[in-house]
């Protein structure tokens, strides 16, 4: 496998896990179409339940993020190589 598609996944991933590890917590009341999301400044419990949209956002740049910088690392790496 390329090295730069490895690092990207390998971004990725972590990325997606530290994302998820500093999720705020958050809690969503939705009535109908009403939807009302209240975030703290604190990262998330490992309660249970499902993610709100604002935690899928945060998780979602936060892996992005990691996946942008395997890329790098990954077109760093092939250009010593060469």
């Amino acid at each position: 496998m390329n090295a730069r598609i490895g690092l990207l996944l390998v971004g990725l991933v972590v990325g997606g896990l530290v994302g998820y590890l500093t999720r705020p917590q958050a809690a969503e009341i939705r009535i109908g179409d009403f939807s009302l999301e209240v975030q703290g400044d604190k990262p998330a419990g490992t309660s249970g339940g499902a993610l709100t949209t604002g935690q899928m956002q945060h998780i979602g740049i936060f892996a992005v993020i990691g996946a942008a910088l395997g890329l790098g690392i990954g077109f760093v790496a092939g250009r010593g190589r060469a």
